[in-house]
């Protein structure tokens, strides 16, 4: 199989040393680290200020509105941005920019078609829920172009933009933040955490000189359903088994509880900055592993899985040591709840960090009929176990429970990568398309 050659590069030239390689790709995911630092530390800011500032009530209301972001933010990867990073990943100039052009079309019509409904739901709403999601959906668009922005730059390589956009947005929530602070409402953070990301994606335009194409995500979804519509019913199985758990969270045990979980998601948020920030790199770094030297892709996966997991581990057991007075001055009232989920979130972060190395062993391959029946499996199992355990035992319960189902998850994961790989020494992908 060939290599696509990446831009500047004499395709008749011999390939690069090993060391030049290796400095390139701790560059690349040295910049997925700093990026992801930036990002997450924008969101650790917003949800502490509104856990302080409002109580575990009001946190649970802008915990509700963040999971539904969290699942329109994976429609609009699953249709634009996750095909990009595994067909134009090292691409050649010309082609990444028309596929850049095209995805962030992708991502901006979803943000306004999702974004519309969004905030139709929220005016029949009504009542503490319903002025938080009509605000998030007014902000949809802008949020949607953000993220696609940076999936955009990582798929070329240049982590540095993407993290200079995270730091334009972050720079960009101060200002907005303080005025939230006066209003003190949650309608009024996600407006200041939604504005601000807008201010960003505008200045994504800026930095790739691409306007994005709305009128071309209809050809867009076409030429990569393939691969698009099963990374959507992916994507959308992850996070809707999120915001499943949280809502029949929120009616079994009260939403004071969906605020608690969050809480301790919160505490985990600088190792979740780092798993997360791998996750940028590690798509595309796998399809460089398995065009380059194949027979590395396992042992890549599994030192990518296995240093999350280990390092999730080590996080939790220094939160588990840490006094309640250093954690009531992060998290002010919701921690006295959240500090009983240390260890369950612990180990359920632990089995998502080693599942992650085989998802991205799985992208890479093209494996997406894999990959959607591995994430079916592990959503599936998520959603019984979060809402058994709440029925059963409360918040812990539902935090334990979920630790179990993504345990398992995982042991799914890295079985469909091993009858992937054996099915891909037999019968090799098709060369990825570059136009």
């Amino acid at each position: 199989m060939t290599s696509i050659p990446v831009e500047g590069e004499n395709p008749q030239t011999a390939a690069p040393p090993a060391r030049s390689a290796k400095r390139a790709l701790v560059g690349r995911l040295s910049w997925g680290l700093a990026d992801q630092a930036a990002s997450s530390m924008s969101n650790f800011a917003v949800g502490i200020y509104v856990a302080r500032s409002l109580g575990v009530t009001a946190f649970g209301v802008f915990s509700l509105a963040w999971v539904t972001y969290g699942v329109v933010l994976n429609v609009s990867r699953g249709l634009s941005t996750d095909p990009l990073v595994v067909r134009f990943s090292g691409a050649p100039d010309a082609s990444w920019r028309g596929a850049v052009a095209r995805s962030t079309g992708t991502a901006l019509g979803v943000g306004t078609a999702i974004g519309a409904a969004c905030l139709v739901v929220g005016l029949a709403l009504g009542g503490r829920l319903g002025p938080a999601f009509a605000c998030l959906g007014v902000m949809l668009p802008g949020l949607l172009l953000q993220d696609a922005w940076r999936f955009s730059f990582f798929a070329a390589g240049a982590g540095r933009k993407a993290f200079v956009n995270d730091v334009v947005w972050g720079v960009a929530l101060v200002p907005a933040m303080v005025v939230a602070d006066r209003v003190g409402t949650v309608a009024a953070f996600v407006l200041a955490w939604g504005a601000s990301a807008t201010v960003a994606a505008g200045y994504g335009y800026l930095q790739s000189g691409i306007r994005p194409r709305m009128t071309k995500a209809r050809g867009w979804l076409r030429e990569q359903r393939d691969l698009g519509y099963r990374y959507l019913v992916e994507n959308v199985s992850l996070s809707g088994a999120n915001q499943l758990r949280a809502y029949g969270l929120g009616a079994i045990v009260g939403i004071g509880a969906v605020g608690a979980v969050r809480g301790a998601e919160l505490l985990m948020g600088p190792f979740l900055a780092v798993l997360m920030g791998l996750s940028l790199v590690t798509v595309p770094e796998a399809a460089r592993v398995l065009r380059q030297a194949p027979q590395r892709l396992g042992k890549f996966c599994l030192l990518l899985g296995g240093g999350q997991a280990a390092a999730a581990l080590l996080w939790g057991g220094a939160l588990l040591l840490m006094p309640d007075r250093l954690g009531e001055l992060a998290l002010g009232s919701v921690w006295h709840s959240a500090s009983q989920l240390i260890a369950p979130i612990t180990l359920g972060v632990a089995g998502a960090g080693l599942g992650t190395g085989a998802a991205a062993g799985l992208r890479a391959l093209g494996a997406a009929r894999r990959s959607l029946r591995s994430q079916l499996f592990a959503s599936a199992c998520y959603v019984s176990g979060g809402l058994g355990g709440a029925a059963v035992a409360g918040t812990v319960g539902s935090a334990w429970g979920v630790a179990a189902a993504t345990v398992s998850g995982s042991a799914v994961w890295w079985l469909h990568l091993r009858s992937a790989r054996r099915e891909h020494r037999h019968n090799p992908i098709p060369e990825v398309r570059t136009s």
